[in-house]
């Protein structure tokens, strides 16, 4: 879907042809602004015009159910009709629609109407849809299932994504939209466990950055990162973090966040 500045810019230079395709196209995109070719018969163009727009519509109700509950049907289709009409996707994909959502949303989108945490919405929502058909070799030649998360070097699931949003993003619906920026972050980690199920997990600031040091880590055992951990904070009491560590350790191993030990 290009942009409809570049797509009808100097279309007149143009084979007779090609202008009556991008005529054509035109319309299908915003009828609002373009007119239908004259040739072509109202209940023609209506069943095209109806058509695509109800596909692009439709997928983008099924990937981001929630912003579709929270939005007036006037909000919604005004939204969806702009991002049709004006945005140059890079997929000729109908299933990478999301994506080119949400980066219309982050690039080209101004409104200010629109709620503060949108974004942040719509990429949690397409978080679930990019790990549901993400594809990751999970096989355990690449780590040891049964190693020991303390002594060994954990090894977080490459379907676990750790995520931090201003907006406590899992909480919106209909009944709790947030007009402020809330004082702490919301720390989130989503992922697809070996059953091919996609869970959440909210976390605390403490598991957060553990997670981010896994992450980030190829060299350091569990019980190393921990001690990092308790350098950063200078927890008073190290041991205590530690053991935390420990069980925080055996809870992400449980939901198939940890895999085992590189």
């Amino acid at each position: 879907m290009s942009a409809a500045p570049d797509l009808f810019h100097n279309r007149s230079e143009l084979p007779e042809f090609q202008q009556r395709q991008y005529a054509f196209a035109a319309h299908i995109r915003n009828p609002d602004e373009h007119p239908k070719p004259a040739d072509v018969p109202d209940a023609r163009m209506a069943v095209y015009s109806e058509l695509f727009y109800n596909n692009i519509e439709g997928t983008l109700s099924s990937a981001f159910p929630v912003i579709r509950s929270i939005s007036s049907d006037e909000n919604w289709h005004a939204l969806v009709r702009h991002f049709f009409s004006r945005h140059r996707a890079l997929s000729p994909y109908l299933t990478e629609l999301p994506q080119e959502f949400l980066n219309y949303l982050q690039n080209e989108r101004i409104n200010n109407y629109d709620p503060e945490f949108l974004f942040e919405l719509a990429h949690y929502e397409w978080v679930e849809l990019a790990l549901g058909i993400a594809t990751s070799d999970l096989d355990t030649k690449h780590f040891n299932a049964t190693g020991d998360l303390m002594e060994g070097i954990p090894f977080i699931s490459p379907l676990a994504w750790p995520l931090s949003y201003q907006y406590p993003v899992h909480q919106i619906s209909p009944e709790f939209q947030p007009r402020d920026v809330p004082e702490q972050m919301t720390h989130i980690v989503v992922y697809r466990d070996l059953d091919d199920e996609v869970n959440f997990l909210e976390l605390n600031p403490v598991t957060a950055r553990l997670l981010q040091l896994i992450s980030e880590n190829q060299h350091l055992s569990g019980r190393e990162l921990l001690i990092q951990l308790t350098e950063e904070m200078r927890h008073p009491n190290p041991e205590t973090v530690i053991a935390g560590g420990a069980q925080i350790f055996a809870e992400l191993y449980e939901r198939q966040i940890l895999l085992g030990t590189y």
